[in-house]
């Protein structure tokens, strides 16, 4: 069959977007609203982090008019800057949700564009929700098609497909017909960055807020009639080839509109790099089996898969080396006994005794270990070895997070974050977003500053 007969990677995806209503992932709303949940958690814990509130000063002088809420702050800020400041806040502590089969955090780039873009027009909740669940199945489905030599190839998956998602999710926001959706998308194709080297600095976060902004960008384009070229992902010279291998269309294509990407969603108990949640798991089980020997440690070896190797061996500078390092993540698990963020902040970081422990750790390959596995080996002073081997660490799929565990991680952020916002409100607005008749009037109102009227329910 000549190329130009079969439908592109764009259109395929816009005409599944175009075409999906409420009622066809009304079933898929819970896992939406837990993860919008998870999302509000994290950028609220992040709302007052020297990096958030340093890009709030760099953007303020260029915002336009204030139309869209920055979470955890008062005043509002213009779409753009908005979707750049939320997705950096949500993503900046190693705390967001996580798609396993890709390692792609799918609410951060989609929900801070799509909040942003809902504050300027009069749209419900369910019409923010049904753009949100369809966002995170595009981008996670083109990750699909490309994982896991992308992200190997040191591209940053999270911002790279994430731009896909927030400019389709956008885009079927604006209510743009097929071939603009499909536009929206291939833009977005010439604007997907972010590189996996700059993980333990912020500008990681640069790029992940670049995938909400420029997918909003993309989306808003497409709605001036601007177009893109029909096979921007899949065509020789496009995005998919650019920066990998030709593109698995059997794994983005299967299931598509019967089977849903958020559904396999997952939420972190620790502000850590997720392959390092079986370490810090494996931990808390060895110390609860040392009792108050924890001085007798005299080294640590942990043994896991290449990508956990790849990732976490790796020297301990500041915080953010922390949450991507697995020598730091023993030292919480066996001396702090806890893994929140205050575990992972910098006075925690820098404390000798955590220093000490940390040089008592090793990383061995076990190339048998699965991805998210770990086994960690103590060699005590009287010659004594324990082991604990973890499989499936808490917050993943086997032993998911409960609604309250996130929930209480929201009143946590808000706590950790210095945020003013009231943490059950923010809660409560969240369940009930699939009734919410304006979702603008809903964000308004959780602004402290905010009249304390709530906005009507259907």
């Amino acid at each position: 069959m000549p190329q130009d007969s079969i439908p592109s990677v764009s259109r395929t995806l816009a005409d599944f977007v175009a075409a999906t209503s409420w009622t066809d992932v009304q079933a898929q709303s819970r896992e939406g609203r837990r993860s919008i949940l998870n999302f509000f958690a994290t950028a609220l814990g992040s709302a007052r982090d020297p990096v958030v509130t340093a890009a709030m000063r760099t953007l303020a002088p260029f915002s336009g008019v204030g139309t869209s809420t920055i979470i955890g702050h008062s005043q509002p800020m213009d779409a753009l800057c908005a979707s750049f400041l939320n997705a950096i806040s949500a993503n900046l502590l190693d705390f967001d949700d996580t798609h396993p089969e890709t390692i792609i955090h799918p609410a951060a780039p989609v929900a801070a564009a799509l909040f942003a873009l809902a504050e300027t027009r009069k749209l419900s909740g369910r019409e923010v929700l049904t753009a949100f669940i369809l966002g995170v199945d595009v981008e996670c489905r083109i990750g699909n098609a490309v994982s896991p030599r992308h992200y190997a190839r040191g591209w940053h998956i999270t911002s790279t497909c994430g731009i896909f998602g927030a400019a389709a999710a956008c885009a079927k926001l604006l209510r743009l017909p097929a071939e603009g959706i499909a536009n929206a998308i291939g833009i977005a194709a010439s604007q997907s960055a972010g590189n996996v080297e700059n993980l333990p600095s912020a500008a990681k976060n640069v790029s992940v807020g670049n995938a909400a902004r420029n997918g909003l960008f993309a989306a808003l384009l497409a709605q001036q009639g601007y177009e893109a070229a029909p096979r921007a992902i899949e065509g020789p010279l496009g995005w998919a080839r650019t920066m990998g291998d030709e593109p698995d269309l059997a794994r983005l294509f299967d299931g598509l509109g019967k089977t849903w990407e958020i559904a396999k969603n997952t939420y972190k108990p620790y502000p850590a790099g997720i392959v390092f949640h079986a370490v810090i798991d494996a931990c808390f089980h060895l110390r609860d089996r040392l009792g108050r020997r924890i001085d007798q440690i005299e080294s640590v070896t942990v043994h896991g898969s290449a990508l956990l190797l790849a990732r976490g061996d790796r020297p301990v500078n500041n915080e953010r080396d922390a949450r991507v390092s697995i020598h730091h993540c023993v030292a919480c698990g066996l001396l702090l006994g806890k893994a929140g963020v205050t575990e992972f902040a910098p006075e925690t970081v820098i404390r000798p005794d955590v220093a000490q422990m940390r040089q008592k750790v090793r990383a061995e390959l076990d190339a048998q270990m699965p991805d998210g596995a770990a086994r960690v080996s103590l060699h005590l002073s009287s010659g004594e070895v324990l082991t604990e081997t973890v499989i499936s660490p808490r917050g993943s799929q086997a032993t998911p997070l409960s609604d309250r565990d996130i929930e209480e991680k929201l009143r946590e952020g808000v706590r950790t974050g210095r945020s003013d916002w009231d943490a059950d409100r923010v809660i409560g607005a969240v369940w009930r977003l699939d009734t919410i008749d304006e979702v603008g009037e809903l964000l308004q109102s959780l602004r402290p500053s905010s009249a304390m009227r709530l906005p009507t329910s259907t």
